[in-house]
């Protein structure tokens, strides 16, 4: 029923009914560390010479000869625990280490064997027959290295016997448990009216031990032993100030009902539901261990009270999660949080026999555990077990007569109705047959059955609960909901990473379940703790898929290094770059290649410690770099070719983050250098990804290479009435005027151009920014309008008669004209963004 471990609960679920008046169980003995360890066998090798000139072969036969001789010892022990079934746990993970230790043994000799087969295709084949002979020398060698591969080939098989051996001792642990388990449950016990009689005559006789037992201790540790024994109780008074208080301050906004809230959300009902009952759960048992490790670390328990002392603090535990749980789902005393719909009346009657079972339940296992402690003799340990799972019955059947259901449009404080057909008869045959199964003399499986109906539902209901809390939490808007949420947003986080952390919060839920609930479970059902940590090593360690093997623990390892080293890179990219890049006035373009060469470098770095503590070994990547290379050649080559053009250009830096590029229709600002593309943004701002080969191959006009000077020009068209001394020199006064125009290089005009009905000026400055250049030529234009205008300067284009309708000739010539600028194409450009676009600058500053 339960393989790999089973029956380790046949101790727990049938305790009462074993031989309870002998003495407690002697300590097992030590463990295969420290036993006395055997002379090692006589190495059996085809040749001691081959032998000693391998130390990695003589390391192995000495293991598995240890193996040998522990593996024999454990089968001894094995023999002689066979109705111990703690013990058999313990040697069951024993066995699994040993087994792993003959496997690693035989593994560590494969480098060497690769080396022979490797030296002996070097050698090759020794010469027919009609050769000439070789040299001794080589001969030697060969008959070495086989003499050598054959003692390898001899260890290896006799590591897989070994193996084997571990293999099958394993399996008849676990056979041996799950039969321990089968025949401790359905022990048969004569239940009659005589035993009954018998039992009560021995409880007086065990309270009368019990009185005498504590009492002595308690006066034994008050005369004798008054200091630690006062220490311990102090401590364990601060332990619980700790654990206890502490907890509730500390996680007071998650357990705690506050008044305000007569309509929590259901997120709230289900988080204060779950939250209240572990954390309490978690301080009360951290507080009981404290106290039981301070009694026992001062030397006050004596043999006889330490059990009976540990089985009442868990025992105080037990009763505290459930009744705590039960409080938190029914919320007898406010409906709002309530998270069935139960009446209020209801709710109130079901916490008195949720309450009952769980305290009859506790009583049996801390009586139970008494009579072992004091050496009752069993009658009296079955007649309280049966008195306990026939109680336990009685309250299940009452259950089904309690009218606690509503209606979806009843209010809480309507009577109620019956529970749905399915319950009450569930309720009715439950307690039924766990009475019947009394009846019957199996004592030990009711036992067993009351206490998982009682513990292990309670636990699989905590685990419910933290299931839909995780689930809630993760949905999408309800972490902004909670109070971190609240806390977070007003820290600035949008609701994009509110969400991202809910689905964090979520999943962090579901691994605390998993984690904490379901060891319990397996506890509950009488699996040990070495069971767990032997399935949970295995499932972290050896995975096995066919003829891969993956382990947890390295790919987890893997990916803590890969993070280490990603974090690591980063914080030296930024040291670098704000301390000896900052310091040395190094160009932003140079900084930006540096910083992005130590990206690629310390990532890449970091990936291969991370494949390496993953356990991948990269030789076995061989064949995919051949298939890679070969790939590259039909349809990577592209990704290659943009690889390369981007080292070239993080290399060559024709032109920097921040430089103003033209590369054929594409103009904008470089925004990002990578190993693939190149983010330039244009001036409408759309970020548009170049690949990198096209900026290598192709030409690539740069405006701010080297510097940001540059000379932009203003195209003014005027009427052949206008004075050109006049013009030049008022454009001329006008450049110099402005602040950000250089005087060196000075600003000049020239008479462009005669036209049939015009004459064209162009006015040349230089700015020191040419991104500003915009702006500049935006001031000048409308300082030139305003000073012609002043000076009068600027008549009406004369316009032929045949061009224009009649009608619309004479208001033309009425209204009289400004001057007229012609500007170029790319003055032109940027008038729609004047300050965003610094166009007008002619000459490409360098070609990529």
């Amino acid at each position: 029923m339960l393989a790999g471990g089973g029956p380790a609960m046949a101790q727990e679920a049938a305790q009462p009914v074993q031989q309870s008046q002998q003495a407690p169980q002697a300590q097992p003995p030590q463990q295969a560390q420290s036993a006395q360890p055997a002379q090692p066998a006589p190495q059996a090798e085809p040749d001691d010479g081959a032998a000693a000139a391998s130390p990695v072969l003589q390391q192995a036969q000495e293991q598995l000869d240890h193996a040998k001789q522990e593996l024999k010892r454990l089968a001894d022990r094995v023999q002689t625990a066979k109705d111990d079934d703690a013990l058999l746990a313990e040697l069951k993970v024993q066995v699994d280490a040993l087994s792993r230790q003959i496997i690693a043994a035989s593994v560590a000799t494969r480098p060497r064997l690769d080396e022979i087969k490797a030296r002996l295709t070097e050698l090759g084949d020794p010469p027919a027959e009609g050769q000439p002979p070789e040299a001794n020398i080589v001969t030697e060698e060969r008959e070495r290295l086989l003499a050598e591969r054959g003692a390898i080939n001899a260890l290896t098989g006799s590591a897989e016997s070994l193996s084997v051996e571990a293999r099958k001792l394993a399996n008849d642990i676990t056979t041996t448990r799950r039969e321990l388990f089968s025949n401790t449950l359905l022990r048969h016990t004569d239940v009659s009216a005589a035993m009954l009689s018998e039992a009560v005559t021995a409880t007086i006789d065990e309270a009368q031990a019990l009185w005498r037992s504590v009492s002595s201790w308690v006066t034994f540790a008050w005369n004798y032993k008054r200091v630690p024994f006062l220490s311990a109780i102090f401590l364990s008074l601060c332990a619980a100030l700790l654990f206890l208080v502490g907890g509730y301050r500390l996680f007071s906004p998650f357990i705690l009902r506050h008044d305000g809230e007569d309509d929590p959300t259901y997120f709230r009902q289900l988080s204060v539901a779950f939250w209240s009952t572990l954390i309490p759960t978690m301080a009360l048992t951290a507080f009981a261990a404290s106290s039981y490790f301070f009694l026992s670390s001062f030397n006050v328990l004596r043999p006889d009270i330490a059990p009976i002392l540990a089985l009442t603090l868990g025992v105080g535990v037990a009763l505290f999660f459930v009744t705590r749980l039960a409080n938190s789902v029914l919320s007898p005393r406010r409906s709002s949080w309530r998270l069935v719909r139960v009446s209020n009346r209801g709710a109130r009657t079901l916490m008195v026999p949720i309450s009952a079972m769980t305290l009859v339940n506790g009583l049996d296992y801390l009586l139970g555990g008494i009579s072992v402690s004091l050496g009752s003799p069993v009658i009296l340990t079955v007649a309280k077990s049966f008195l306990a799972a026939v109680i336990i019955g009685l309250i299940l059947m009452s259950m089904a007569w309690i009218r606690p259901v509503l209606r979806p449009d009843e209010p809480f404080d309507a009577p109620g109705r019956p529970w749905p057909r399915v319950i009450g008869l569930t309720f009715l045959l439950t307690g039924a047959a766990l009475i019947a199964i009394a009846l019957s003399g199996y004592v030990g499986l009711a036992r067993f059955v009351a206490t998982q109906i009682i513990m292990t539902g309670a636990i699989l209901v905590m685990m419910y609960i933290g299931i839909l809390t995780g689930r809630s939490v993760s949905k999408q808007g309800a972490f902004a909901d909670t109070a971190a949420g609240r806390y977070l947003e007003r820290r600035g986080l949008e609701q994009v990473a509110l969400d991202q952390i809910g689905l964090i919060a979520g999943l962090g839920i579901y691994a605390l379940v998993v984690l904490f609930f379901i060891p319990l479970v397996l506890l509950q059902w009488g699996f040990k703790v070495a069971d767990i940590e032997s399935w949970v090593y295995r499932v972290v360690t050896e995975i096995r898929i066919g003829t891969i093997t993956i382990s947890l623990v390295g790919i987890l390892a893997g990916v803590l290094f890969f993070a280490l080293g990603y974090v690591v890179t980063r914080w030296v990219q930024r040291w670098i770059d704000g301390n000896i890049m900052a310091r040395s006035r190094v160009d932003a373009g140079v900084r930006n290649s540096i910083r992005t060469g130590i990206g690629y470098t310390g990532v890449g770095i970091a990936g291969l410690i991370a494949v390496s503590a993953a356990g991948i070994d990269l030789s076995s990547l061989a064949l995919v770099a051949g298939a890679l290379s070969l790939g590259v050649g039909f349809g990577l080559q592209n990704i290659v070719s943009n690889f390369v053009s981007g080292l070239i250009l993080l290399v060559e830096r024709p032109f920097k983050v921040g430089d103003w590029i033209v590369s054929g229709t594409t103009e904008g600002f470089v925004r990002r250098i990578s190993v693939r593309a190149t983010e330039i943004e244009t001036f409408q701002h759309q970020s548009i990804m170049m690949p990198n080969s096209l900026l290598i191959n192709a030409s690539v006009g740069n405006w701010t290479h080297r510097n940001k000077l540059g000379r932009s020009e203003i195209a003014v068209t005027l009427t052949y009435a206008s004075d050109p001394r006049r013009v030049i020199d008022l454009l001329h006064e006008i450049a110099t005027a402005h602040p950000m125009v250089l005087k060196n290089p000075s600003p000049n005009v020239g008479f462009t151009a005669f036209g049939d009905e015009r004459m064209t000026f162009e006015l040349r400055i230089y700015v020191a920014d040419v991104l500003t250049a915009g702006n500049v030529r935006n001031d000048i234009r409308v300082a030139i309008y305003e000073r012609f205008r002043d000076e009068g300067i600027g008549a009406p284009f004369p316009m032929k008669i045949e061009d224009v309708a009649p009608e619309e000739a004479a208001p033309a010539e009425a209204e009289p004209s400004p001057p007229v600028e012609e500007t170029k194409s790319s003055d032109e450009a940027e008038e729609g963004d004047a300050g965003a676009r610094p166009a007008g600058k002619r000459s490409s500053r360098s070609r990529g």
